[in-house]
């Protein structure tokens, strides 16, 4: 059941009464909602301070991949902050859903292609984010390796640091691969503007089965890493893979780059969750003793 002070402010907002308000799976953050109204449905995210502070992050981040036309993106319909009297929201189109298809399949290869030739001035060059509820800064620099060094790894083991989840056993082959990441990463890839939390839950199949992306942490980078995080966690079929290196195929260094981009997760997840993720980081770390 919605607070009483969020219901009304949604109802002003939207210019409609609530018919029906229903709690939907998937969200591991924010309260996730269903609203039914005459004007039709939408989706809401809510949550106090803490939660809704990722809000509009989330809402440029939407608009972001809106603006290259490749996928079905939600719109942003409404967003605000928390107050005393009632949670931060954030209101989005609603998204019928679908059975994932072989032309589902397609359509997000394809469409993923699509995405990632729009790019940006620089790596990074978009506002700094979340992924998941932790920062995520974007500093626009030339150089992908030493940004993805600077921007991406290195802020991540300095919070497993302070937290007490880095293990003083990984310190010589981190370092070991931050002098191998200029020869290991591209120098100059095309900034492709990312998702950038790219795993099967963020993506959606329509009901007339086209392919949505939600919940991203857009910025701009090698296109590889977006790639190698739909192979971390699974849920991706071969027919996917097959379309999007159709459109544009990664290159034979992406096998030793998939590893790299996904540390980056992995040190996330221990971050967010805990130990139960340290195995999989001293997998990847183990290559580089």
């Amino acid at each position: 059941m919605l607070p009483d002070a969020l219901r009304a402010t949604l109802e002003q907002t939207l210019g409609t009464p609530l018919q029906s308000a229903t709690a939907v799976g998937g969200g591991c953050i924010a309260h996730a909602t269903r609203l039914d109204t005459a004007a039709g449905r939408f989706f809401l995210k809510y949550g106090e301070a803490e939660v809704a502070r990722t809000f509009p992050a989330e809402a440029r981040g939407l608009r972001a991949l809106a603006a290259a036309d490749a996928l079905v993106i939600p719109e942003v319909i409404a967003q605000d902050a928390a107050t005393p009297e009632r949670p931060g929201y954030l209101v989005l189109s609603w998204i019928e859903p679908g059975p994932k298809t072989e032309a589902f399949w397609t359509a997000l290869g394809e469409g993923l292609a699509q995405l990632h030739r729009v790019t940006g001035a620089a790596y990074g060059d978009h506002p700094d984010n979340v992924i998941g509820r932790l920062p995520q800064a974007n500093p626009s620099k030339d150089d992908w390796p030493a940004f993805f060094r600077t921007a991406r790894l290195a802020p991540q083991v300095q919070r497993a640091r302070a937290n007490g989840r880095w293990q003083a056993a990984w310190d010589a082959p981190l370092d070991a691969l931050y002098r191998r990441l200029p020869e290991l990463l591209p120098f100059d890839p095309p900034p492709s503007r990312l998702h950038g939390d790219l795993w099967s839950g963020n993506v959606l199949a329509t009901a007339d089965g086209r392919a949505a992306l939600i919940d991203p942490a857009v910025y701009h980078g090698h296109r590889a890493a977006d790639v190698a995080m739909t192979e971390l966690f699974g849920g991706f079929e071969a027919r996917f893979y097959e379309a999007y290196n159709a459109a544009w195929p990664l290159r034979d260094a992406y096998a030793q780059q998939r590893p790299i981009y996904n540390l980056y997760h992995l040190i996330n997840h221990l971050n967010h969750f805990g130990t139960s993720y340290a195995a999989r980081v001293a997998r990847i770390l183990q290559r580089f003793e």
